[in-house]
């Protein structure tokens, strides 16, 4: 089967925190938690209007590049001094020593975490195959309470204080951020619905790959929780999400409990958050986690090679629904494997949340 053609990708503003986090704690009669998640939902909708006028300015083509892939990366860090101009003061190049700032080098090294393993396990030179450099932008606004992916670079908020804490606390936050831009590059998932769920959900696959690479842990040693000590300790929760108990990662007075589906079962219509990206994402993550535990090892050796490939392969379709997605990874499980036990257990795992698997590599 020929691969679909790319027309190039179509930059999203992608965000950590899902919009109903902040809609609630905006809501609340504490001001110390409704004037920073107001603040930050003003700043989020003026960042995306910008994404959205600097797709329509782009040349279409890309970057172009000569000579090999770089092998290693090409990390630039800037503090924005809790303003909103990006990318802000320069602080921090490629091969420079730490700087006094945690921040700094926290996201400097999880920048680093992330070229790492698309290289090292899956040998592609950064996002885009061809060694895009990475930049990073620390200490966005004041007390901003998300991180985010505007289609050309990462941006960490400090957060709060009382509900989110230092945005680049958490390695897997900032592989998720940057694995959007491995979607961008490469299937360009749809920001809506189901496809937007699954670019939500690969985004947490890759981020908790890169974490347990980084870490060295087994599938059956890993968390697989999505934020871990982004929280502050008033709140009642672990995380973000969780890729193994989807609707467990907290239960809190302000924040509500987490409301994401394991299953089909509980799948959420809604018109929020394009179509609920970042709720539905828990199903396929579920999927995910399945398969990664049953195959037991390191989840980035089968199950993330699997995900990997249908990803990069040519074949996904931008607007693929859960069962086509489904469908591609099991012939991609069989493709680099053969019918063994890589295919029968990725089949397992999206029967166990609801998903079938019998879609052709198109979704028809």
């Amino acid at each position: 089967m020929q691969p679909r053609p790319n027309h190039g990708p179509s930059p999203v503003f992608c965000t950590i925190v899902p919009p109903q986090i902040l809609d609630r704690l905006a809501q609340s009669d504490d001001p110390l938690l409704a004037v920073p998640a107001r603040r930050t939902l003003e700043t989020d909708g003026a960042g995306r209007a910008r994404r959205r006028l600097a797709a329509l300015a782009a040349v279409p083509g890309g970057r172009a590049t000569a000579g090999p892939a770089p092998t290693k990366p090409h990390r630039t860090l800037y503090d924005c001094r809790h303003d909103t101009g990006l990318p802000g003061h320069k602080v921090r190049d490629e091969g420079e020593e730490p700087t006094g700032d945690a921040s700094v080098n926290r996201a400097y090294a999880g920048l680093g975490a992330t070229f790492d393993l698309l290289h090292t396990v899956y040998g592609r030179s950064s996002i885009d195959g061809n060694g895009l450099p990475l930049i990073g932008s620390v200490h966005y606004d004041e007390q901003y309470n998300n991180a985010f992916f505007d289609g050309e670079q990462m941006v960490f908020g400090d957060g709060d204080g009382e509900i989110f804490l230092d945005f680049t606390v958490a390695i897997d936050v900032i592989a998720h951020e940057l694995a959007h831009g491995l979607t961008q590059h490469t299937a360009n998932l749809v920001y809506e619905g189901q496809p937007g769920a699954l670019n939500e959900s690969v985004s947490d696959v890759f981020g908790a790959l890169v974490k347990q690479y980084s870490l060295g842990q087994s599938a059956q040693e890993g968390d697989w929780l999505i934020g871990a000590g982004l929280l502050a300790p008033r709140v009642g929760g672990v995380a973000l999400r969780s890729m193994k108990a989807p609707g467990t990662a907290y239960d809190d007075d302000v924040l509500g409990k987490d409301p994401q589906p394991a299953t089909m079962d509980d799948y959420i219509e809604t018109e929020e958050d394009n179509g609920g990206v970042h709720l539905n994402s828990g199903i396929p993550n579920r999927a995910f986690y399945l398969l990664a535990t049953a195959l037991g090892g390191n989840a980035w050796e089968r199950a993330g090679r699997i995900w990997f490939d249908v990803l990069t392969g040519g074949e996904l379709a931008p607007d693929a629904d859960f069962a086509a997605f489904a469908g591609l990874t099991v012939a991609a499980a069989r493709s680099r494997f053969g019918a063994g036990d890589e295919a029968e257990a990725v089949v397992k795992a999206w029967s166990e949340v609801g998903v079938p698997t019998a879609a052709g590599p198109s979704g028809a």
